[in-house]
This record gives C-alpha cells, structure tokens and sequence, in this order.
C-alpha cells in the first residue's frame, strides 16, 4: 500500500498538497518459477534422449547371468567388416588400436574379463578376431554379452 507523506507547510510545488511514495520492497518470482518449470519439464523430456548407446543388434540367449560391477565392454558393429573399428566402452577405434587400449586398462583392473558385444548379423570370425586381440592384450576371460528373447 503506498504510503502518504504529510503536506509541507510552505507550498514549492503548486498543485501537488500530498506526495505519494512507493517503494519496491518485494521482488516478484512468480516469473522466475514459471521460467524454471518450464526449462524442468524440457530437461526432463530431452535427457532420456541424449543417454542413448551403441546401436548393436545383440543376439538372444535364453539363459543369461546379469553383470554386476563395473566393466569393460568392447562392442562390434555391423559396420566391422568395412570399417574395422570396434568400441571400448562408448570410445570408436580402430582395431589395431583396440589390442594396446585394453592392455592399458588391464593393468590397473583387479579382475581381467572384458565383455564382448557383437550384433548378431556380425560373423563368428571377425568375433573371433577381436577375441584374438582381447587375449594378445592380457586378458583372461572373455564374456558374451546376449538378451533375454522379450528384451529390446
């Protein structure tokens, strides 16, 4: 509510009896919310989105353990045979790289298994190159990573 200063006795200002003052003092956030809902709401629809993987059509397997821990997957696209790059974790690389990379972080791992990825339109073959290069590169076990028959 604004605020009534008395009149001054002598009159400067002709025309004007009373001032009348009004300080701000409160700062209106209803804009601030409505512009934090709103950028909330479009985090929450955009990051599923941007979490996506590897697109690997990955063969199904009617009995298959879960994988707990951490651990080091390397995945072979369906693109191996042009390209012949595979993944160590979300990382593209060549395969002639993949041998001294895996190496490197068997060094430090305490359990030296790597789980192998491959789309199931990839030939047992190039699988059994990689796992070729996995074994070169220090490592002891091996694991294929399938899915269940009603996952995605």
């Amino acid at each position: 509510m604004p605020k009534l200063q008395p009149a001054v006795a002598s009159m400067s200002r002709r025309g004007r009896g009373r001032r009348v003052a009004t300080t701000l003092s409160e700062i209106n956030v209803v804009p601030l919310v409505d512009v934090m809902l709103v950028l909330l709401i479009i985090f929450m629809v955009t990051a599923p989105m941007i979490q996506r993987g590897i697109d690997v059509n990955l063969p199904v397997a009617r009995r298959s353990n879960p994988i707990v821990g951490e651990r080091v997957e390397v995945t072979v696209p369906l693109s191996y045979r042009q390209n012949h790059s595979v993944y160590l974790g979300k990382e593209l690389l060549p395969a002639d790289v993949l041998q001294e990379r895996v190496r490197q972080k068997m060094e430090t791992a305490a359990k030296k298994e790597v789980y192998l990825r491959g789309d199931g339109g990839v030939q047992l073959q190039e699988l059994a190159e990689i796992t070729d290069r996995l074994t070169a590169a220090g490592v002891e076990t091996v694991g294929l990573v399938t899915k269940m028959p009603g996952e995605r």
